[in-house]
Protein backbone atom coordinates (compact mmCIF):
# COMPACT_ATOMS: atom_id res chain seq x y z
CA UNK A 1 0.00 0.00 0.00
CA UNK A 2 1.36 3.42 -0.94
CA UNK A 3 1.63 6.27 1.56
CA UNK A 4 -1.16 8.09 -0.25
CA UNK A 5 -3.56 5.16 -0.20
CA UNK A 6 -2.70 4.59 3.48
CA UNK A 7 -3.72 8.18 4.19
CA UNK A 8 -7.10 7.57 2.56
CA UNK A 9 -7.55 4.37 4.55
CA UNK A 10 -6.70 6.21 7.77
CA UNK A 11 -9.26 8.90 6.97
CA UNK A 12 -11.88 6.25 6.25
CA UNK A 13 -11.08 4.46 9.52
CA UNK A 14 -11.61 7.61 11.56
CA UNK A 15 -14.95 8.29 9.88
CA UNK A 16 -15.97 4.66 10.34
CA UNK A 17 -15.27 4.96 14.06
CA UNK A 18 -17.42 8.11 14.19
CA UNK A 19 -20.28 6.07 12.74
CA UNK A 20 -19.74 2.95 14.84
CA UNK A 21 -19.47 4.92 18.10
CA UNK A 22 -22.51 7.08 17.26
CA UNK A 23 -20.46 10.27 17.57
CA UNK A 24 -22.26 11.75 14.56
CA UNK A 25 -25.63 11.72 16.38
CA UNK A 26 -24.87 15.01 18.13
CA UNK A 27 -25.04 16.74 14.74
CA UNK A 28 -28.82 16.22 14.66
CA UNK A 29 -29.14 17.93 18.05
CA UNK A 30 -26.98 20.80 16.83
CA UNK A 31 -28.96 21.16 13.61
CA UNK A 32 -32.30 21.34 15.44
CA UNK A 33 -30.96 24.01 17.81
CA UNK A 34 -29.43 26.08 15.00
CA UNK A 35 -32.58 25.78 12.88
CA UNK A 36 -34.72 26.90 15.81
CA UNK A 37 -32.39 29.83 16.51
CA UNK A 38 -32.54 30.98 12.89
CA UNK A 39 -36.34 30.80 12.91
CA UNK A 40 -36.34 33.09 15.95
CA UNK A 41 -34.24 35.71 14.15
CA UNK A 42 -30.86 34.67 15.47
CA UNK A 43 -27.70 33.58 13.69
CA UNK A 44 -24.86 31.08 13.64
CA UNK A 45 -21.43 32.45 14.60
CA UNK A 46 -18.30 30.47 13.77
CA UNK A 47 -14.62 30.71 14.67
CA UNK A 48 -11.38 28.77 14.32
CA UNK A 49 -7.70 29.14 13.42
CA UNK A 50 -5.80 28.09 10.30
CA UNK A 51 -7.59 25.24 8.55
CA UNK A 52 -10.40 25.56 11.08
CA UNK A 53 -10.76 29.23 10.11
CA UNK A 54 -11.15 28.12 6.52
CA UNK A 55 -13.79 25.61 7.64
CA UNK A 56 -15.62 28.33 9.58
CA UNK A 57 -15.72 30.59 6.52
CA UNK A 58 -16.66 27.67 4.29
CA UNK A 59 -19.61 26.64 6.45
CA UNK A 60 -20.81 30.22 6.90
CA UNK A 61 -20.85 30.57 3.11
CA UNK A 62 -22.94 27.39 2.79
CA UNK A 63 -25.72 29.09 4.77
CA UNK A 64 -25.29 32.61 3.41
CA UNK A 65 -25.11 31.64 -0.27
CA UNK A 66 -25.97 28.06 -1.19
CA UNK A 67 -25.10 24.55 -0.13
CA UNK A 68 -26.59 22.23 -2.73
CA UNK A 69 -26.91 23.28 -6.39
CA UNK A 70 -30.30 21.56 -6.57
CA UNK A 71 -31.73 23.75 -3.78
CA UNK A 72 -31.98 27.48 -4.43
CA UNK A 73 -33.37 29.20 -1.35
CA UNK A 74 -33.09 32.45 0.55
CA UNK A 75 -29.92 33.32 2.45
CA UNK A 76 -29.53 32.13 6.04
CA UNK A 77 -27.67 34.16 8.72
CA UNK A 78 -24.15 32.96 9.53
CA UNK A 79 -21.02 34.90 10.36
CA UNK A 80 -17.35 33.94 10.75
CA UNK A 81 -15.95 36.01 13.63
CA UNK A 82 -12.71 37.03 11.89
CA UNK A 83 -13.86 39.92 9.75
CA UNK A 84 -10.95 41.05 7.60
CA UNK A 85 -7.20 41.65 7.63
CA UNK A 86 -7.60 45.11 9.15
CA UNK A 87 -9.68 43.78 12.05
CA UNK A 88 -7.34 40.84 12.68
CA UNK A 89 -4.15 42.92 12.62
CA UNK A 90 -5.67 45.76 14.66
CA UNK A 91 -6.71 43.33 17.37
CA UNK A 92 -3.34 41.57 17.28
CA UNK A 93 -1.56 44.88 17.63
CA UNK A 94 -3.83 46.56 20.18
CA UNK A 95 -5.13 43.71 22.34
CA UNK A 96 -3.30 40.54 21.23
CA UNK A 97 -4.43 37.76 18.92
CA UNK A 98 -6.00 35.81 21.79
CA UNK A 99 -8.65 38.54 22.15
CA UNK A 100 -9.82 38.45 18.51
CA UNK A 101 -12.87 36.20 18.71
CA UNK A 102 -13.79 37.30 22.22
CA UNK A 103 -13.85 40.92 21.11
CA UNK A 104 -15.85 40.35 17.93
CA UNK A 105 -18.43 38.09 19.58
CA UNK A 106 -18.91 40.67 22.35
CA UNK A 107 -20.24 43.15 19.77
CA UNK A 108 -21.69 40.92 17.05
CA UNK A 109 -23.22 38.18 19.21
CA UNK A 110 -26.52 38.38 21.05
CA UNK A 111 -28.59 36.14 23.28
CA UNK A 112 -30.19 33.40 21.20
CA UNK A 113 -27.33 33.14 18.71
CA UNK A 114 -25.25 29.96 18.54
CA UNK A 115 -21.45 29.76 18.40
CA UNK A 116 -19.78 26.92 16.53
CA UNK A 117 -16.20 26.84 17.80
CA UNK A 118 -13.80 24.76 15.68
CA UNK A 119 -10.48 23.60 17.13
CA UNK A 120 -8.56 20.44 16.30
CA UNK A 121 -6.75 20.53 19.66
CA UNK A 122 -9.51 22.06 21.73
CA UNK A 123 -6.85 24.23 23.36
CA UNK A 124 -6.76 27.37 21.19
CA UNK A 125 -6.83 30.28 23.65
CA UNK A 126 -8.67 32.69 21.34
CA UNK A 127 -11.37 30.08 20.69
CA UNK A 128 -11.75 29.30 24.39
CA UNK A 129 -12.05 33.00 25.22
CA UNK A 130 -14.78 33.31 22.58
CA UNK A 131 -16.62 30.39 24.17
CA UNK A 132 -16.40 32.01 27.60
CA UNK A 133 -17.74 35.30 26.21
CA UNK A 134 -20.57 33.42 24.50
CA UNK A 135 -21.54 31.92 27.85
CA UNK A 136 -21.69 35.41 29.38
CA UNK A 137 -24.02 36.51 26.57
CA UNK A 138 -26.28 33.44 26.93
CA UNK A 139 -25.18 32.14 23.54
CA UNK A 140 -25.18 28.35 23.15
CA UNK A 141 -21.75 26.94 22.39
CA UNK A 142 -21.20 23.99 20.07
CA UNK A 143 -17.75 22.55 19.46
CA UNK A 144 -16.10 20.76 16.56
CA UNK A 145 -13.06 19.35 18.36
CA UNK A 146 -10.44 16.60 18.18
CA UNK A 147 -8.76 14.06 20.46
CA UNK A 148 -10.49 14.30 23.85
CA UNK A 149 -11.80 17.82 23.23
CA UNK A 150 -9.05 19.64 25.12
CA UNK A 151 -9.91 22.52 27.45
CA UNK A 152 -12.72 23.63 25.12
CA UNK A 153 -14.93 20.65 25.94
CA UNK A 154 -15.72 22.24 29.31
CA UNK A 155 -17.45 25.17 27.62
CA UNK A 156 -19.52 23.21 25.07
CA UNK A 157 -23.25 22.67 25.32
CA UNK A 158 -22.80 20.07 22.58
CA UNK A 159 -19.59 18.76 21.03
CA UNK A 160 -18.63 16.70 17.99
CA UNK A 161 -15.26 15.24 19.00
CA UNK A 162 -13.25 13.41 16.36
CA UNK A 163 -11.49 10.32 17.80
CA UNK A 164 -8.05 11.18 16.45
CA UNK A 165 -5.01 13.27 17.34
CA UNK A 166 -3.96 13.71 13.70
CA UNK A 167 -4.78 17.27 12.59
CA UNK A 168 -5.45 16.27 8.98
CA UNK A 169 -7.83 13.47 9.93
CA UNK A 170 -9.65 15.73 12.40
CA UNK A 171 -10.10 18.49 9.82
CA UNK A 172 -11.34 16.02 7.21
CA UNK A 173 -13.97 14.77 9.63
CA UNK A 174 -14.89 18.31 10.67
CA UNK A 175 -15.74 19.37 7.13
CA UNK A 176 -17.73 16.18 6.54
CA UNK A 177 -19.60 16.84 9.77
CA UNK A 178 -20.03 20.49 8.78
CA UNK A 179 -21.65 19.59 5.48
CA UNK A 180 -23.92 17.08 7.22
CA UNK A 181 -24.87 19.76 9.76
CA UNK A 182 -25.64 22.38 7.11
CA UNK A 183 -27.70 19.95 5.03
CA UNK A 184 -29.68 18.96 8.11
CA UNK A 185 -30.36 22.61 8.99
CA UNK A 186 -31.45 23.31 5.42
CA UNK A 187 -33.73 20.25 5.29
CA UNK A 188 -35.30 21.18 8.61
CA UNK A 189 -36.03 24.77 7.52
CA UNK A 190 -37.43 23.60 4.20
CA UNK A 191 -39.69 21.10 5.98
CA UNK A 192 -41.24 23.73 8.27
CA UNK A 193 -41.56 26.23 5.43
CA UNK A 194 -39.18 28.79 6.90
CA UNK A 195 -37.24 28.78 3.64
CA UNK A 196 -38.62 28.01 0.22
CA UNK A 197 -36.92 26.49 -2.78
CA UNK A 198 -36.93 28.56 -5.93
CA UNK A 199 -38.27 26.81 -9.00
Amino acid sequence: MSEISALFEDSIDVKRQIIEDGIYEVLTIMAISIGDAIQKGNKLLLCGNGGSAADAQHLAAELLIRLRPSINRNSLPALALFQDVSTITACGNDFGFDALFERTISSLGKQGDILLAISTSGNSENVIRAMKMAKKLNIQVFGFLGAQGGKAIEFCDQAFVVPSTNTGRIQESHITAGHALMENIEDQLLEVGYITQDS
